[in-house]
């Protein structure tokens, strides 16, 4: 089969990069012929699995002389928003996509087209290749664009209705995509997310020395929930040697980073930032901590809690929308503590005077972790990019 894969943004960068990285790693397993047209820009590499052909727009040069156009308003390199596009720009964008996704569908002659991000792109793809079997996967971001953002909104719900078939990450995600691009529930699959078993696995690298390790990995920015979660440690009481924290991820906005990285001087135990790590890092650093803590005020379906469980993590997470009931289904007994959210406004960005008692209640779940100590093992042998792969295949094969 021969497989078109296609992403405005760099693949290899957030959890929606990790997301068709993996997808593309599974289908050149079974040999599938693929392609790959993405955002980058022309001084890095783009590591991808072997023999795939790369279709490569680039930014920062001709026409496209500005940032890659990335789905979060705060992405983990230099970006620009949606919102901020100009007619000229936009313009700039559908042509630049438009050229390599010509030139490679004409050297694949793909029997699919798969799209990541229900957004611009997607619509355009659909529209040009009226005549192509197109599946899109919503990662949640999308959705945030849809809901803050004005740009073509008549024009891509009206793309994205027209998708032959749509994957969504949990339930909640595939009610709000009925809602948002009113598209029949019917043309929606719930696919879930998988995991990296190889890499993502417990080693048991804790140490016995009485200090409770706390992890996040993500951007290092508000919406990620890494101020509050600072702020939440003044609400413990053990002494300072007890508790350290360590962020792995990299700034979405220099200036907030710098915000964090001087709040956290204030804070009463140690806190440690990693910068960005490869994925053989993270599970390391996953594998010395005690707990993964994740305060997102907005996730599709967070991948990096999936991978802290598989390397024995407890988790404190906020209770994000869909989330509980599909780790509950496919992870039971996962040892989790869930914060409810704070008022949020804007889908993603939190009532100020809220937060107080959102931290607190960050706050009182890790110390619940914390005196619960061992971690109970978790089942998350169901989480496979395997399985996915092959349940987009088997889509594939019943609407053909």
């Amino acid at each position: 089969m021969r497989i078109l894969n296609v992403t405005a943004q760099k693949p290899n960068s957030t959890g929606s990069g990790i997301f068709l990285t993996e997808l593309m790693k599974e289908f050149a397993e079974v040999g599938h012929e693929q392609a790959l047209v993405a955002g980058v820009y022309p001084q890095e590499e783009t590591p991808l699995p072997d023999h795939v052909a790369f279709y490569p727009v680039y930014f920062e040069q001709g026409i496209l002389n500005f940032p890659i156009v990335g789905m979060s308003d705060e992405m983990p390199y230099p970006s620009t928003r949606y919102r901020d596009l100009t007619p000229k720009m936009e313009v700039a964008f559908k042509e630049s996509f438009l050229k390599q996704l010509d030139e490679a569908v004409r050297d694949l002659d793909p029997d699919l087209i798969l799209c990541h991000h229900l957004y611009l792109l997607t619509a355009i793809v659909r529209e040009h290749f009226p005549d192509r079997k197109v599946f899109g996967f919503c990662h949640n971001t999308d959705l945030r664009q849809m809901q803050k953002t004005d740009l073509e909104r008549e024009y891509i719900t009206g793309q994205i209705r027209r998708l032959d078939r749509i994957f969504a990450l949990h339930a909640e995600q595939k009610r709000t995509i009925q809602d948002i691009y009113d598209v029949p529930k019917e043309k929606i699959q719930v696919i879930g997310m998988g995991y990296n078993s190889h890499i993502f696995k417990n080693e048991s690298l804790r140490v016995n020395d009485g200090v409770t390790r706390i992890a996040f990995a993500g951007k290092i920015s508000v919406k990620k929930g890494v101020e509050s979660l600072i702020r939440s440690l003044d609400y413990l009481e053990y002494e300072k040697e007890r508790i350290e924290l360590l962020l792995a991820g990299g700034a979405g906005n220099e200036e907030e980073y710098e915000q964090i990285v001087e709040l956290a001087k204030k804070c009463p135990y140690k806190v440690t930032f990693l910068g960005n790590l490869p994925q053989k890092e993270l599970a390391k650093v996953y594998n010395s901590c005690d707990i993964f803590a994740l305060l997102s005020f907005s996730e599709g379906l967070p991948l990096t809690v999936i991978e802290a469980l598989a390397c024995g993590d407890r988790v404190v997470m906020t209770d994000l929308p869909g989330v509980k009931e599909w780790i509950d289904t496919y992870a039971p007994g996962a040892d989790i503590r869930y914060v409810t959210l704070p008022l949020m406004r804007n889908v993603d960005e939190a009532v100020p005077a809220t937060l107080p008692d959102f931290e607190r209640r960050i706050g009182q779940r890790i110390w619940e972790s914390v005196e619960a100590g061992k971690t109970k093992e978790v089942d998350v042998s169901r989480l496979s990019w395997t399985k996915i792969a092959g349940e987009v295949l088997k889509v594939l094969s019943l609407t053909s």
